[in-house]
């Protein structure tokens, strides 16, 4: 399967991601820039993580108002997936792609450290190859992941199994609400997350807990 990375001034993470998506899939994703209008042809797209524009007014704002993420909702309105790691996460939110809000960390501090994970739907493109209730490892550094929604868009989540990850055993790293760490649309093809899977691929990294979600996402056989 064929994926795409977005470049966006100031993410940092756009090298991990591509070297991630090369390693597990053998081919290396197109790259597309913020003034792109046209995608091309691909299975998956990944925005990654970083500090676009400087988290000027708020992180992902600008980014979400470039012209590559018109591009990008009309892909995803098609059905090809969607995914954002960290900043990609409140791009996506930013942008309207996803519901709720990405705040400040609670103790309005950067934290970067490991977390653990509760996979708690694997009923999507982007989890399947993980077990239900399966707790994970896996890396954050962010300043503003504090997830945050209403109690009518927290229900529906909730409701429609749109929770996709939870931090687990205590490792909520930002005070989000009901310990959310991943989301995703209705639809099931637009993922946001907050932790760097990426970064948790292979033994050099000191596990491989990240790796299932882009064999996952890639249709990557066993």
């Amino acid at each position: 399967m064929k994926s795409a990375v977005v470049l966006l001034p100031g993410l940092n993470r756009d090298r991990d991601m591509i070297a991630a998506l090369t390693k597990i899939s053998g081919i290396p994703p197109v790259t597309v820039w913020q003034t792109d209008t046209e995608i091309p042809d691909v299975d998956l797209i990944v925005i990654p993580g970083g500090f676009s524009y400087g988290d000027y007014l708020r992180c992902g704002a600008i980014a979400a108002r470039m012209p590559v993420m018109k591009a990008i909702a009309e892909k995803a309105d098609k059905g090809v997936q969607v995914m954002g790691v960290c900043n990609g996460f409140q791009i996506l939110v930013e942008a309207g792609l996803l519901p709720g809000a990405l705040m400040r960390n609670d103790h309005l501090k950067f934290v970067c450290r490991e977390v653990k994970l509760r996979v708690e739907n694997t009923n999507t493109s982007f989890t399947r190859k993980y077990a239900p209730g399966q707790i994970i490892r896996c890396p954050v550094a962010h300043h503003d992941g504090n997830y945050f929604a209403d109690p009518e868009t927290l229900a529906r989540l909730e409701g429609n199994g749109q929770v996709v990850f939870r931090y687990a055993e205590g490792s909520n790293p930002n005070g989000a609400i009901d310990d959310i760490a991943g989301i995703i649309n209705e639809r099931g093809n637009v993922l946001g997350l907050m932790p760097h899977p990426e970064n948790l691929i292979e033994p050099a990294h000191g596990g491989i807990d990240g790796r299932a979600l882009f064999e996952s996402a890639l249709g990557i056989a066993a």
